[in-house]
């Protein structure tokens, strides 16, 4: 959608409301400033990352990915792709099934795409679910190994002050591909739905006459959105593997500042969103801390987002505090400034340690070694169970339970398994 007010702006009353500085009217006000029209957000979280990973994937028509609904070119757009599926028969001469188009390359190409631009850290979790069900194995080893090499080209919001729309104008998914092919890092000879690869390094215009041409991408038209040739803004790409003696964990690094990417403190635990907040209302977050939530990955709750937590921690952190979160639950795209360790595996309705841990642990969170310890031994304590299982009954969640059950791990995709 159309950009309606800053990113800036909408986090800053979020951050008054959670701190009861805002009233339900100023923060509904904001709200519908920001999401006032058809279309995706206008932050780079995971529907937008989920449009610019599968157009580098070669599974969208080429420069569509932020079109904005109501413009005359997106109408012309979709009347394009309906032809072309109409035309994606088996006897046709372009027909290109989604076995031969979802190929490694195609997988490698998204991931580079992902860490490139400092998208979602939930697609460690959807890339990983659409390559096993292609039928190949990728792991965050293999997706750290990649952000070790491949540098973060553009800046959005939360990763900077520009929203999804200053990066279609400095020249989007075309030119980010253009960028990381001149740079060695993109397979051009990959196969997607429509066309080549190349063809994807060109974006679309509408003709008088309602003709969709494309035309080559041009280098950056905004320095401060996406790069320029031979410029990085950060070496390392946007996601980084954590690993110690917690479990293994993601940190969207590229939203993180350095001096923040590293704290030792003390453990707070809990295992419910609600009872952080509860904490921060009652004045208990007056030092350095690393928040423990538990019991919130896919087999305690089905892993939903922890809305609540990022404009709490934030205000932690404006006070002057180091704050970090460690948590099995997930956060999408927006954990933003915060340090947060998320998707921690195993997870601790699964026996995971962050099961053992109490409140006083000390904890050390380290983004650039790639560190998550403990430094109290913990291998003799109890695992504890969740106080918050009331929340999986009633409104229809005993539905899921089956689910619950039987998923797989957020590092294998979170995926129902069949043996």
């Amino acid at each position: 959608m159309g950009t309606g007010i800053s990113n800036k702006k909408k986090v800053e009353v979020r951050q008054k409301y959670a701190a009861g500085e805002a009233g339900d009217k100023e923060l509904l006000d904001v709200e519908c400033r920001s999401y006032h029209s058809p279309g995706t957000c206008t932050f780079y979280g995971t529907a937008n990352t989920n449009q610019l990973v599968f157009e580098a994937m070669g599974l969208m028509l080429p420069g569509s990915s932020f079109v904005a609904p109501n413009s005359a070119l997106r109408e012309a757009l979709t009347q394009q792709i309906t032809r072309e599926i109409s035309a994606q028969t088996a006897s046709s001469q372009r027909y290109r099934p989604l076995a031969e188009v979802v190929d490694e390359k195609s997988v490698v190409n998204g991931l580079v795409a992902l860490l490139a631009s400092g998208g979602s850290t939930n697609h460690t979790i959807h890339l990983v679910a659409v390559a096993r069900a292609a039928g190949w194995v990728i792991t965050w080893d293999d997706i750290d190994a990649l952000s070790s090499v491949v540098p973060l080209l553009a800046q959005m919001y939360p990763n900077g002050p520009a929203d999804i729309n200053d990066f279609q104008n400095a020249g989007g998914v075309p030119t980010l591909i253009k960028t990381l092919a001149e740079r060695g890092l993109f397979y051009l000879d990959a196969t997607p739905v429509f066309g080549t690869m190349n063809d994807y390094m060109c974006f679309p215009t509408l003709e008088s006459d309602g003709v969709v041409v494309y035309k080559i991408a041009p280098d950056s038209l905004d320095a401060e959105v996406i790069a320029r040739p031979g410029k990085v803004f950060n070496p390392q790409g946007g996601i980084k593997l954590l690993d110690g003696n917690l479990g293994r964990g993601v940190m969207k690094v590229s939203a993180v500042a350095q001096n923040d990417q590293i704290i030792t403190a003390p453990a707070r635990v809990f295992d419910s969103q609600h009872d952080v907040e509860s904490a921060y209302l009652s004045g208990e977050f007056t030092h350095d801390v690393v928040v423990v939530l538990r019991h919130n990955g896919p087999a305690s709750n089905g892993m939903p987002e922890l809305h609540k937590l990022m404009p709490i921690l934030g205000n932690v952190m404006k006070a002057g505090h180091k704050v970090a979160l460690v948590t099995d639950g997930r956060l999408s795209g927006a954990s933003g400034k915060v340090p947060a360790v998320i998707h921690v595996t195993p997870e601790a309705t699964r026996g995971g340690p962050l099961a053992q841990i109490e409140d006083g642990d000390v904890i050390e969170v380290n983004a650039q070694t790639g560190l998550l310890h403990c430094q109290q031994s913990f291998e003799h304590r109890e695992a504890m169970l969740s106080s918050a299982n009331h929340a999986q009954l009633g409104s229809g969640r005993e539905l899921f339970h089956l689910f619950r059950q039987h998923v797989s791990s957020a590092e294998q995709g979170a995926s129902i398994l069949y043996l």
